[in-house]
């Protein structure tokens, strides 16, 4: 099931359709569906797809050669090694009609030899750039793509045409992975798996939720994701113990550099925020910080979250009784772990679930100003769920989650409409909209005063909704 990527699908359209040579990055965490967008694209067009592993250095030329040979000589048996990457790479140029050269995991190319961009920029100088060709280079190692083929110091850098880093699906698009579950269920899915397209194909709408869970990721032996964290940490990372419990420590609620540091006992505070910084590199962690603040990266209110839906579920419910699960207690752990928590789990998925909503609201004209940021507030006298803010138009969005099986009352609007008082002794908001996003819809006694005081009130289904 390919789903979306409309936004790089055309992107890609484009750079085909270009009468210049393009060289195009594309990178993203594993799992995020790269590999599925490219043969979706390449599909009906003559291309040329090589996946790189970690084999030798000499068996992945041999191979590149060998996939080169049957483009040219279809019906000759391969047998054919280039001399060197040099000449395998300027062969490209050569290639008839032009087709789309896809060189996937370059990640893996570069760990069997460091000279492959060095050797690539040359052969792009010299001999490629000046064709049609079409060479795109893919890769999941977040932070070595970024250093060793888009950074300053890297020797394809400038060469580039254009680069994405490809994210998650958003909850609407993986919404549509299960047609035939409620709106409920549908975001629950989302809270659990996140937009990991491998994640989301796992679970299926013929069965509710917790069967889903139980099976495919509490059980030891037949489970596909119960080993899925453990996994990508171990193959990304050197010292995956010392993640394991600061991720961990952040699932737990311990959101403070000071609190993570503690809990986790990895060591100082200097040495968790240097692991913490390398999360955040793989966009397994990030750091957020009020909205009101325009200068994050000088603010000391800042606070972690796993940003992986999954990892997220995975630290707070699986790793913390793996020997548990080991011995086949999965549903004792599905009763009385995850069916007890699973609604205050989900809570915080929608908060941001009304975040990114508030964003598409904005991107088609439907907030009453232009937000300069989008996110929530905290401070030492409350705290706001959903914060949209202009400090030019000196407007702001304020707007309060509920994730209950009860409508939402006028209290609630009380309650936000208090707390939204803080904005405006700071000085810098004068004006403000309020907004109440909900589970279970509204009393008859909130949409009455709503509708006369302008306030928005939006559901679960409309945030689902594409």
């Amino acid at each position: 099931m390919f789903i979306n990527r409309k936004a790089e699908l055309e992107l890609l359209t484009q750079l085909y359709m270009s009468e210049r040579a393009e060289l195009f990055v594309l990178y993203g965490r594993r799992r995020v569906g790269k590999t599925e967008l490219l043969r979706a694209f390449c599909k009906d067009k003559p291309h040329l797809f090589f996946i790189a592993t970690l084999s030798a250095d000499g068996e992945q030329l041999s191979t590149f050669s060998q996939q080169i040979w049957a483009f040219t000589h279809p019906e000759t048996p391969a047998g054919f090694t280039f001399p060197s990457w040099d000449a395998a790479f300027r062969a490209l140029a050569d290639l008839p009609g032009q087709p789309i050269i896809v060189l996937d995991e370059f990640t893996y190319l570069i760990s069997g030899n460091k000279a492959i961009p060095s050797i690539l920029q040359k052969a792009w100088d010299e001999r490629l750039k000046d064709t049609r060709i079409k060479l795109i280079l893919c890769g999941s190692y977040i932070g070595m793509m970024e250093t060793e083929v888009l950074g300053y110091q890297a020797p394809l850098y400038g060469r580039r045409t254009h680069s994405t880093l490809l994210d998650p699906l958003d909850l609407p698009s993986a919404a549509q992975f299960f047609p035939s579950y409620t709106a409920d269920e549908q975001f629950l899915a989302w809270a659990v798996l996140g937009g990991m397209p491998y994640y989301l194909r796992t679970f299926s709408d013929q069965k509710n939720i917790f069967t889903n869970i139980r099976q495919h990721i509490l059980d030891s032996q037949t489970g596909e994701l119960f080993n899925e964290p453990r996994l990508l940490l171990m193959e990304e990372l050197r010292e995956p113990r010392n993640y394991f419990s600061i991720l961990r420590a952040i699932a737990q609620g311990n959101t403070r550099l000071n609190e993570i540091a503690t809990t986790s006992g990895v060591g100082t505070v200097n040495m968790v925020a240097r692991y913490l910084d390398l999360l955040q590199q793989m966009r397994l962690v990030t750091r957020r910080v009020p909205a009101t603040e325009f200068q994050p990266e000088k603010s000391k209110r800042g606070i972690y979250q796993i940003d992986d839906h999954f990892l997220r579920f995975w630290f707070r419910y699986v790793q913390p009784n793996q020997s548990s699960l080991d011995l086949g207690l999965a549903d004792a752990i599905l009763d009385q772990r995850v069916r007890p928590d699973l609604e205050h789990f989900a809570a915080t998925a929608f908060e941001e679930a009304s975040r990114h909503y508030v964003a598409r609201l904005a991107r088609q004209g439907r907030i009453p100003f232009v937000p300069e940021r989008i996110g929530a507030w905290w401070g030492r006298e409350a705290e706001i769920d959903v914060l949209a803010i202009s400090r030019t138009e000196k407007q702001a969005l304020v707007g309060e989650c509920k994730w209950s099986v009860n409508p939402v009352g006028v209290n609630i609007l009380d309650d936000l409409q208090h707390k939204a008082q803080a904005l405006l002794r700071e000085g810098e908001i004068t004006q403000l909209h309020y907004a109440l996003f909900s589970r279970s819809g509204f009393t008859q006694a909130l949409e009455a005063r709503a509708l006369n005081e302008n306030v928005a009130l939006y559901r679960v289904e409309e945030i689902v909704a594409p």
